[in-house]
């Protein structure tokens, strides 16, 4: 080719750089820096200017460069993924950060602090916030009632269906099996509407030595719009207020860590509806609790948190309906 015929005429006129290549006493690092100098003007210089065996040991070279340059990413990127790993315990930030004083019985907020730094006064502080904490685990197990009848207008004529009865019954018998496992339940608390009562009734009879109550905070209603919103379901804001004032305080009353006087864990069972269930879920878990729509549950469907001493929560079952039958199990 015209062009290489005359690089290499160009190098050989090069008369204060001796002729090297095979044999030769110009070293490699000499032989570059004479190639890099010439060839900024052209290029084509760096490779035609270089005899074969110097090529292949400046080709040796250059892998070696790439090598250790690999090597060297190799461990920075070990290095790297190792701190992300571990960044999930140590320094990672989480988006929201989980209240520890959610349900108002933090032991540091449940007594006043040392006026002063006496150490007299900072001990009686630590004897004060130890007789407060929390002992022992509450499990809150939340039932939906039965399947019902929709079509009366009043809450006395909605009542339970046969199905629903079934799987009222399936429920007791799936909670009577639990109690022979982790003792007998401490209270089956229920709402004052007529399904949930019913439901609570055929429970009972499986469970016939738990005392239960009755409490009308935990009758159903619209807990807080929706997010996101649907199109077939849409109570006037004034029933979201009314309701979900009702429900945020059943949830104060009943969902939180155990009292200081409670020593050993507790069970405790409460017949209720599927919105409020599912509006305790979201605020117990510290998640949006206009999120409670997202959540389906069956009728006389498990579901299970337990409150920890430290006040962690722990969702040990969201809807479970294993128990019943595929064939009996419905959501309306």
């Amino acid at each position: 080719m015209p062009w290489a015929s005359w690089g290499l005429a160009h190098v050989r006129k090069q008369k204060d750089v001796p002729k090297f290549g095979a044999g030769s006493s110009r070293d490699l690092s000499s032989n570059f820096h004479y190639i890099f100098s010439n060839s900024l003007a052209n290029p084509r210089l760096f490779f035609l200017a270089m005899p074969p065996s110097t090529y292949a040991r400046a080709a040796k070279v250059v892998c070696g460069f790439g090598a250790v340059a690999f090597g060297v990413y190799l461990g920075y990127e070990n290095r790297h993924r190792t701190t992300l790993r571990a960044s999930w315990t140590t320094n990672f930030k989480p988006s929201v950060e989980w209240d520890w004083n959610w349900d108002r019985r933090e032991p540091s907020s449940l007594v006043k602090p040392s006026k002063t730094e006496d150490e007299k006064d900072s001990n009686e502080y630590n004897v004060k916030v130890e007789a407060v904490k929390s002992k022992a685990n509450r499990h809150l197990i939340f039932i939906r009632h039965g399947q019902y009848d929709m079509s009366p207008k009043s809450d006395e004529g909605r009542k339970l269906t046969g199905l629903g009865k079934e799987q009222a019954t399936f429920t007791g018998k799936r909670l009577q099996e639990l109690s022979k496992e982790l003792g007998d339940f401490d209270l089956i608390m229920q709402s004052t509407m007529t399904r949930a009562m019913e439901t609570a009734q055929i429970i009972s009879g499986f469970l016939p030595k738990v005392p239960s109550k009755s409490c009308e905070l935990l009758r159903e209603g619209a807990p807080i719009p929706p997010e996101p919103p649907i199109g077939h379901w849409r109570p006037e804001p004034s029933q979201f207020y009314e309701d979900g004032a009702r429900i945020e305080a059943a949830f104060r009353k009943y969902v939180h860590r155990a009292d200081a006087e409670q020593t050993v864990d507790s069970y405790e069972v409460f017949v209720c509806h599927a919105n409020v269930i599912r509006y305790f879920v979201c605020r117990a878990l510290q998640f949006p609790p206009e999120a409670w729509l997202r959540i389906s549950l069956n009728h006389g469907s498990i579901t299970w948190l337990t409150v920890r001493p430290n006040g962690r929560v722990v969702l040990k079952a969201l809807g479970d309906s294993g128990h019943i039958p595929v064939d009996k199990l419905t959501t309306s």
